[in-house]
């Protein structure tokens, strides 16, 4: 591969997943180059990190998902980088399925693609309460956007270096998937999905489940509208 292709994986509290997270990326992608993000972790995160020499940040303070993400991006653009994967520590995203996301957009056919669980319903699907939470999320950015984005919450996708540089300066820091995805959208920059399969959580525990997930689908609906209303706003009401 002539170009370069950065895999983000933003960590925190992820000892029980981190290393298989990354073996398995070395083992299926070892042309791509790796980022760990640690995000404050108070657990033994960073000590595997440097046990296993692995390339990481070690964030002095916790910024949550947003904010990592966002430093991945940063580092990104400063080293050159082509393509930029966000791909999580807890073992969700196969890196089988990497080129899936990457190709795309190193073909020209996307800004960024999106590692989608729904085009083909294949593989693990979520709960259920998820599953209508996103279903309701992802018609609400169709109606905010006119753009269909069947995964919304995914925190698998590929961006390139124009998309990569925009999300370095500007990236939504409490909702990020679907806040990002509507940005992007409303920035014009183009925004596509392709199949992959995802797993279930190898370990730990999931910050968000059950009733929490009504909640967070609620949070996310808020700002995903106080966003479109920002920029609607800010071109003087012109949408």
């Amino acid at each position: 591969m002539d170009k370069k292709v950065l895999v983000i994986i933003p960590c925190y509290n992820e000892e029980d997943n981190i290393v298989n997270t990354v073996e398995n990326l070395r083992a299926e992608c070892p042309e791509v180059d790796f980022l760990v993000v640690n995000d404050c972790s108070t657990d033994s995160s960073a000590e595997l990190l440097r046990r296993h020499h692995y390339p990481f940040l070690d964030l002095p303070v916790n910024l949550g998902i947003g904010g990592n993400v966002q430093c991945g991006y940063l580092y990104a653009v400063r080293n050159g980088y082509d393509v930029a994967v966000q791909m999580d520590g807890d073992g969700q995203h196969d890196p089988a399925y990497l080129m899936e996301i990457v190709q795309p957009v190193l073909d020209g056919e996307c800004d960024m693609c999106i590692g989608s669980r729904f085009v083909k319903k294949e593989g693990f699907q979520t709960s259920f309460m998820r599953r209508v939470g996103i279903r309701f999320l992802s018609g609400l950015i169709f109606l905010l956007s006119g753009h269909r984005v069947l995964d919304v919450t995914s925190g698998f996708r590929a961006t390139n270096a124009r998309m990569t540089a925009y999300f370095a300066r500007h990236y939504a820091i409490d909702y990020p998937e679907p806040e990002a995805a509507l940005a992007a959208i409303l920035a014009g920059f183009k925004v596509a999905e392709a199949p992959v399969i995802m797993r279930e959580r190898q370990g730990g525990v999931s910050s968000i489940h059950s009733f929490k997930s009504v909640y967070y689908m609620i949070k996310v609906s808020l700002a995903l509208i106080i966003d479109r209303l920002s920029i609607r706003k800010s071109k003087g009401g012109r949408a």
